[in-house]
C-alpha cells in the first residue's frame, strides 16, 4: 500500500458522496465520523472551530477502506485501521506537513498511528484517555430513582447550558466551543437536552443527545456539577434521554465513558448499556 492511495478533501458533502455508504455500514463503530459530518453538512464547516476541517479516504481497487476526519483544533478521527494502514497514513499526512495535535480512535488503531507518527514525525505520544464505547441493550431505570422531574431543555435554560458545556469542557480538559451560545442554542431548538431536576424546580444535571445518523443516536454530554454527584441525577437524566431517542426511532443508542471513572461505567451499564469496543486519545 502507497500513501497515495489516501485522498484528502476539505468538503464535506464531497467526502459523503464518496465514504456515506461506508461510514453507514457500521453505524455503532462509525458514530464520531457520522455525527460529526452531519453537523458539518447541516451547520456549515465551521461548526466546531473558525478552520477549514480536512477528510480523508481511504480506497483500494475502488472500495473504501477506511476515512479520516479532522475539525480544527481537535485531535484527528479515525475509523479501524491495520498498523500497515496507519503508517501510511502517517506517511500521507506528514507528506502533506497537515498538523496532527493527536489522535482519536478504537483502541488498537490509536496506538498504531501514534507510534507510526512517532516514527515519521519525531512527535511523542501521550495517552491522553481510554474510553469505552457502550450500545443500549434492555433500558433499566436506576433504583432509588431520585425525587424531582425531567424535561427537554428550552429558552429559559439557554444560560445554564452555557455554563454547564463550559465546565464540562473543562473537566475533560478539552478545548471549549469557540461560541458556547450556538451550542445551547442549537441544542434547544432541535430538543436535544434532558433535564433532570429537584422539586423545587432547579435543575441539576443534563444530558444530551447527538441528532440520528444512520439509525443511531449517541448520548452526549452527560453532565452534573460536582457538588450534586453521587445523588443519582445523571442516571435520571441519561435514562429519560436514552428513552427519548428509542422513541425517536433510534436503532442503536450509544454513548462513551472513560474508563478512568468506574463510577459512571458502572452506572451505564446498570442501566442497560452493553459494551462495544474500547477507543483511546493520545496527544502529540
Amino acid at each position: 500500500m502507497r500513501p497515495d492511495d489516501w485522498h484528502l478533501t476539505h468538503d464535506v458533502d464531497s467526502f459523503l458522496a464518496r465514504a456515506g455508504d461506508f461510514l453507514h455500514s457500521r453505524p455503532a463503530l462509525h458514530t464520531i465520523p457520522l455525527t460529526v459530518t452531519e453537523a458539518l453538512r447541516t451547520r456549515g464547516p465551521h461548526a466546531y472551530g473558525a478552520e477549514d476541517p480536512v477528510f480523508g479516504i481511504l480506497e483500494r481497487a475502488g472500495e473504501v477502506r477506511a476515512t479520516y476526519f479532522r475539525t480544527p483544533p481537535h485531535r484527528l478521527s479515525l475509523t479501524p485501521l491495520t498498523p500497515d494502514e496507519s503508517d501510511t497514513l502517517a506517511a500521507h499526512l506528514a507528506a502533506l506537513g497537515l498538523p496532527v495535535p493527536g489522535v482519536s480512535a478504537d483502541r488498537d488503531t490509536a496506538a498504531a498511528f501514534a507510534e507510526a507518527w512517532q516514527r515519521h514525525t519525531g512527535a511523542t505520544p501521550t495517552l491522553h484517555e481510554r474510553q469505552r464505547l457502550y450500545r443500549l441493550g434492555t433500558l433499566t431505570a436506576p433504583e432509588p430513582r431520585p425525587e424531582g422531574w425531567s424535561r427537554v431543555a428550552g429558552g429559559q435554560d439557554r444560560d445554564q447550558l452555557i455554563c454547564w458545556h463550559r465546565e464540562f469542557a473543562a473537566a475533560l480538559g478539552a478545548a471549549p466551543s469557540a461560541d458556547a451560545g450556538s451550542w445551547a442554542d442549537t441544542r434547544i431548538a432541535h430538543g436535544r437536552i434532558t433535564l433532570w431536576g429537584t422539586p423545587d424546580g432547579t435543575p441539576v444535571s443534563m444530558a444530551g443527545v447527538t441528532p440520528m445518523v444512520a439509525g443511531q443516536i449517541r448520548v452526549a454530554p452527560v453532565y452534573t456539577p460536582a457538588h450534586l454527584r453521587g445523588r443519582g441525577y445523571a442516571g435520571a437524566a441519561t435514562v429519560d434521554a436514552s428513552r427519548a431517542a428509542l422513541v425517536a426511532g433510534a436503532a442503536e443508542v450509544l454513548l462513551f465513558a472513560d474508563l478512568a471513572n468506574p463510577t459512571s461505567n458502572g452506572l451505564y451499564q446498570r442501566i442497560g448499556y452493553r459494551p462495544v469496543t474500547d477507543f483511546a486519545l493520545y496527544d502529540f
